[in-house]
């Protein structure tokens, strides 16, 4: 004996479910009308579509920021997907926002288990809504990496458009100065904070490069050794934040502007969606044509 579907269950299991029209209609066909065996039924076949979807390269996405009233602690999660399409749709950047929420005021999470097995909204985990998208939108979705800083300091966070986020840590609390070294960092890429925190492998390395460089100018070998002293001087203040020059006034270093405000930078993480992965060069049409057969 069929159940007689009406569009007021459509409408509850939809609200219920975030799913699309006919993808509730037919999980009520199915279960005969019960609505808790519909939604039961979706949730597995959400999972089976989320471990389909798990091996697929997902290189788009953005970045959430967050950071606590009083400034102490900062939380930054770079969520990727597919496409720049899904990246762009009301329900992932919702997702991303919870998440970074949640991880702001959640403490003990650092481990990707322990993010994914994080309770967000009536209690449903990240992972739970991580698949349930997966599910909606057609597309992988992954927690790509995640950080958070706490501290008797300051903090502070920057984000430039959705694909670039940075957070920092100082050893005194002042918003200003934190968001002007979060913006430097988000322009101009320093790779840590001192010289002292470089590889000692790598200027080893550059050495090598500057010394045969400079070789080549046919030089006595003590002004070919001041010569790659300079250099590798050179080379260190244009990969430490503290030795680069601030883009807001040239003449003077992150670092001694920190230090004129009786301040020191601690640590920072720079997030740009979708580097150091390989992914596949896709245009509009294509890219609209794989979203619309996947909700097929």
């Amino acid at each position: 004996m069929s159940v007689e579907i009406n569009a007021s269950m459509v409408k509850e299991l939809r609200e219920r479910t975030g799913s699309g029209m006919m993808e509730c209609k037919r999980a009520l066909v199915d279960a005969q009308g019960d609505m808790e065996l519909a939604i039961e039924n979706m949730r597995k076949s959400g999972l089976a579509k989320a471990d389909k979807k798990s091996n697929t390269i997902a290189a788009e996405g953005i970045i959430g920021v967050k950071v606590s009233d009083c400034g102490k602690n900062v939380a930054i999660v770079d969520v990727n997907c597919q496409t720049d399409f899904v990246a762009k749709a009301e329900d992932f950047v919702s997702f991303v926002n919870s998440v970074a929420h949640a991880l702001l005021n959640n403490d003990g999470i650092e481990t990707e288990e322990q993010l994914l097995a994080m309770p967000l909204e009536d209690g449903i985990t990240v992972d739970e809504i991580r698949r349930g998208l997966i599910s909606k939108l057609g597309e992988n979705i992954v927690i790509r990496r995640f950080e958070k800083y706490k501290t008797d300091g300051g903090t502070a966070c920057y984000l430039h458009g959705t694909k670039i986020g940075v957070i920092v840590e100082l050893a005194v609390h002042d918003a200003e100065l934190g968001k002007d070294v979060a913006m430097h960092i988000a322009a101009s890429k320093p790779t840590c904070v001192s010289e002292d925190q470089v590889a000692p492998e790598i200027i080893e390395k550059e050495k090598e490069i500057f010394s045969a460089q400079a070789a080549e100018s046919g030089k006595p070998a003590e002004i070919i050794a001041k010569m790659v002293e300079g250099r590798i001087s050179k080379f260190l203040a244009e990969v430490t934040l503290n030795g680069q020059a601030f883009i807001k006034d040239d003449k003077i270093t992150v670092g001694k502007l920190a230090a004129s405000k009786g301040n020191t930078i601690i640590r920072f993480s720079r997030f740009e969606v979708g580097e150091g992965i390989e992914k596949k060069e896709e245009n509009f049409a294509e890219e609209v044509m794989a979203q619309v057969n996947s909700m097929k």
